[in-house]
């Protein structure tokens, strides 16, 4: 069963053991567990609901709580600390695209505000109910699941926009296909919320981001159902499939998906590899992008990250270990720590990684084969229940994410690290901050920085760090020409600095068709953009 606070599967943890919790207290501070709202508080704030009675709609009092909020920390802490104030008024469970007719007619009669829900893994306020005297109604599109099609010859498959990232690779898995779209929220995310957020996928060196996967789709609107038109390439007009791209909803509802699919690989496998410092490993990961080496996945640890992906293991004496092994082949205090994926045939990853290791050593770095690369691997999608026992252990953990051209990452970087890490001087307390390079491109990369903090006995301060330090970042991002959201989205959180993105001319655009196919302004109001 899924978590009502906090992340994932009631069932799974990611234990913290001891000398990692000293870690934490003698970089950040020695923190005291905070206390946690019980559930039962939780769901007596859940007020009566404001909806007419329908058959697809239940207004059971946990099942609204369930849909009130995403994942995000102003989530968190309005969930654990029992800040949460506004809840939908009901949740729907359509199956098919008829029904979900249904409720945006239902919505247009009653003004309902209406907020699609799919896994509940945004961390940018996607699900937030707003503020209003609009009644709402969370659209959960988890029964809109099913693999409908799926064409070999074309290499292309449609799904149901509910299906989340494990039901989908099962469902193609069985006929030897893959999507391989695979973001650290694979685990409860899904395909519609990947489309309409611009997602990227953990292994997008190889598979690509969402935009060029999303073939063609089917879209509820407001204003009467949109079919996105299938061909190969066109080159009649705008590509209407961007509109949907990115829209957070604010267009309708997109109840299914076409997507592009790919044959089973041969092979896979993650190694690691480490450099001397950052600036040597930035420049070893620019020349392999730029290189186009059929790689699946490059990730580029900073010495923090480094570090502190040593000392969150636990493994004390491993670690000593390997420290002194990288030591005597020149890899010190400053090290960083490359994860690259190899995915394919037998012949194109022996080529690629024999190529790899050519850049390693260019670069000064160090291979390694073992265990590291496979040890992520095997974590990679339990790392988000990381922030769980963190929470629970009195610290709060956040992320936020830009991309930069090549010539401006290694400064902006140490500017992002260095805004948050002093945003709470004024307070005494010590922020963790460490950062990756994850996503790469012949002109720039992806630059997603954490950032760790002590939860406050108030949980208003915990809240004021986090915009501090939140507002801190963003401020340094658009100022040096970064994008406020590489792959979370806008929602909430972005949307203050959506219009230095865009321009006002683009704002007025984007305005412009929102009004059109949704001039009652019911689909998931206040999110991405404000209309008035």
């Amino acid at each position: 069963m899924k978590r009502i606070q906090g992340w994932g599967n009631i069932n799974t943890d990611y234990p913290v053991p001891a000398p990692a919790q000293a870690y934490l207290a003698q970089v950040v501070g020695k923190a005291h567990p905070g206390h946690n709202i019980p559930i039962d508080d939780l769901l007596e704030k859940v007020p009566a609901s404001r909806l007419p009675k329908h058959p697809l709609i239940t207004t059971e009092t946990e099942e609204r709580l369930r849909h009130a909020r995403g994942q995000s920390l102003n989530d968190w802490v309005e969930m654990y600390d029992g800040l949460v104030n506004t809840f939908p008024d009901g949740v729907a469970y359509p199956e098919t695209d008829a029904q979900v007719r249904q409720l945006i007619e239902l919505a247009l009669k009653h003004k309902i505000n209406l907020i699609p829900y799919g896994g509940g893994s945004s961390v940018v306020g996607h699900l937030t109910p707003p503020q209003n005297d609009l009644p709402t109604l969370s659209v959960d599109l988890a029964k809109i699941n099913r693999l409908l099609d799926l064409h070999e010859e074309n290499g292309e498959a449609t799904f149901g926009a509910g299906v989340s990232g494990p039901e989908l690779e099962a469902q193609l898995n069985k006929h030897g296909f893959i999507l391989g779209h695979f973001p650290q929220s694979w685990e409860y995310s899904t395909l519609g919320g990947w489309i309409v957020t611009r997602s990227v996928g953990q292994q997008s060196y190889h598979y690509g981001r969402i935009e060029p996967l999303f073939v063609n789709g089917h879209l509820e609107t407001p204003a009467g159902p949109l079919e996105l038109p299938h061909f190969p390439k066109s080159a009649a007009g705008p590509d209407l499939r961007h509109l949907v791209l990115g829209s957070e909803a604010r267009l309708g509802i997109l109840t299914r998906a076409t997507m592009r699919v790919r044959r089973l690989p041969e092979q896979e496998h993650f190694y690691a590899a480490f450099f001397p410092n950052f600036e040597i490993g930035l420049e070893a990961v620019r020349a392999i992008a730029q290189s186009e080496l059929a790689l699946s996945m490059v990730r580029l640890s900073d010495t923090m990250e480094t570090e502190t992906t040593f000392q969150l293991s636990g493994e004390e004496r491993l670690v000593d270990l390997a420290k002194k092994g990288l030591n005597l082949f020149g890899q010190g205090d400053e090290r960083c720590m490359l994860i690259y994926g190899l995915t394919g045939s037998k012949a194109a990853n022996h080529l690629a990684d024999r190529q790899l290791a050519h850049f390693v050593r260019r670069h000064q770095g160090m291979m390694v084969k073992f265990y590291l690369g496979e040890a992520w691997m095997k974590k990679r999608f339990l790392t988000p229940y990381l922030r769980n026992t963190l929470w629970d252990l009195g610290y709060a953990l956040d992320t936020l994410e830009t991309s930069l051209p090549w010539g401006k990452i290694s400064q902006g970087r140490q500017t992002i690290v260095n805004a948050i890490s002093h945003a709470l001087e004024d307070e005494n307390e010590v922020v963790l901050v460490f950062s990756h390079i994850s996503h790469v491109y012949t002109n720039g990369g992806s630059l997603y920085v954490t950032y760790l903090y002590r939860r406050a006995e108030d949980p208003h301060q915990t809240l004021a760090r986090w915009y501090k330090m939140k507002g801190a970042a963003s401020r340094c991002i658009t100022e040096m020409g970064g994008t406020i959201s590489h792959q979370h989205g806008v929602g909430i959180d972005h949307k203050p600095y959506l219009a230095i993105e865009k321009g006002h001319l683009g704002m007025d655009i984007l305005k412009n068709v929102i009004k059109t196919v949704d001039p009652a302004g019911i689909m998931n109001s206040g999110k991405l953009i404000d209309l008035d």
